[in-house]
């Protein structure tokens, strides 16, 4: 039987629109159905589409809520979830992120570069150290907490977030890692640094898995599973433009090549899917806005469906429905 792993990336409200594009058209004209898959391991924006799924919501409902649209009969997750008014957001800026004053590393932090260089990601460290942002996540994921279930969600269900104290990855769900509540894993994975404020569980506070990577899909290594679809939407060709979000699609997309390169060679097949020019163009730069997210996913609907219809990769797909129907 092929089992099938989902990673959903980074890429704030912008990306989650995007997530529900991709997935909507898989479950559309595919049959996939992404609640089924045998394991999905979320960053930050993907924390909270993973964790909408496991909760039940059907990919064409995640779409339907975003642009606000009527949802079906089993939309009664995202209905309660609507009820919940969320303060409004102020814009994301990158470059203002990185202006922010950052603190002095703790000795972990040094201590973990001295003895671990190869495991050792700098940049991560770097904006781990950033100064907390003004904006609770917490409190704009309040929702989720009314949500909560007494276990954590099955099956398998990842969540990255970084220690700001080591810059270490924490994959909350995984075997091994501390328990967490769900919306407080989901918070800390969303806490992009400088913008919003790091999230506190037990004695360590965490901010944004986008920080190690904007989608840990190697993370899927040694997990019994043959196949992984990837959406990634931080990645993808970043053009020409010199500036702090082109610089930023480039790392993700660096970052990602490496990841899906370490999958195919452990034996997991992929299916990757990254917004191109058009998509891009349409998503802008504010990863925070809502006000064109509407045409993110129709755009995203549309570009998918074409990658998917390719036969090569129409064949994996149908290969991952077919194994989430058994």
């Amino acid at each position: 039987m092929t089992r099938v792993g989902l990673v959903l990336g980074a890429g704030g409200v912008v990306g989650q629109a995007y997530h529900a594009g991709v997935l909507a058209v898989l479950e559309h004209d595919f049959r996939f159905d992404p609640r089924r898959v045998d394991m999905i391991v979320g960053t930050s924006a993907g924390s909270i589409t993973g964790t909408l799924l496991r909760l039940g919501v059907k990919a064409e409902d995640l779409a339907a809520w975003t642009v606000k649209a009527p949802l079906s009969g089993e939309g009664h997750v995202l209905r309660q979830i609507a009820a919940t008014s969320v303060p409004e957001l102020a814009p994301f800026r990158p470059l203002e992120l990185l202006l922010r004053p950052m603190r002095l590393p703790a000795p972990r932090m040094v201590q973990r570069a001295l003895t671990q260089p190869l495991r050792f990601r700098p940049l991560a460290a770097a904006l781990a150290l950033v100064a907390p942002g003004k904006h609770d996540i917490v409190e704009q994921l309040s929702a989720l907490r009314g949500l909560e279930r007494p276990k954590w969600p099955e099956p398998a269900l990842w969540i990255c977030a970084v220690d700001r104290h080591d810059g270490r990855r924490v994959v909350f769900g995984r075997p091994g890692t501390a328990p967490a509540p769900i919306h407080l894993a989901v918070a800390a994975s969303c806490a992009v640094p400088g913008y919003f404020a790091p999230v506190q569980i037990g004695r360590h506070t965490y901010v944004d898995g986008g920080v190690h990577s904007p989608t840990n899909a190697a993370l899927l290594r040694g997990c019994g599973l043959d196949l992984a679809v990837i959406i990634s939407p931080m990645s993808g060709p970043a053009g020409s433009p010199l500036n702090v979000y082109a610089a930023s699609r480039r790392h993700a997309a660096r970052l990602l090549r490496r990841e899906v390169q370490a999958l195919e060679a452990a034996g997991v097949r992929t299916v990757v899917f990254t917004p191109g020019p058009e998509e891009q163009a349409v998503m802008g730069d504010d990863m925070l806005s809502r006000h064109r997210l509407d045409e993110v996913i129709q755009q995203s609907f549309l570009a998918a469906g074409a990658y998917a219809a390719r036969p090569e990769i129409a064949e994996l797909i149908r290969t991952a429905a077919a194994a989430g129907r058994r």
